[in-house]
């Protein structure tokens, strides 16, 4: 189950999000972006 959250973020890295998301096949939207970098994130630090 999805839930909701709030976070603040740098400008700068809403930029990167914004130009990211110009490429629709990649991203569907905000969410879907930072939820792949999160699990990422997770893969590399789990290795």
């Amino acid at each position: 189950m999805k839930k909701p959250i709030s976070a603040t973020i740098d400008e700068d890295l809403i930029s990167w999000i914004d130009s990211e998301l110009k490429d629709k096949k990649k991203y569907r939207n905000k969410s879907h972006l930072i939820e792949t970098a999160l699990e990422n994130l997770k893969e590399e630090k789990n290795g």
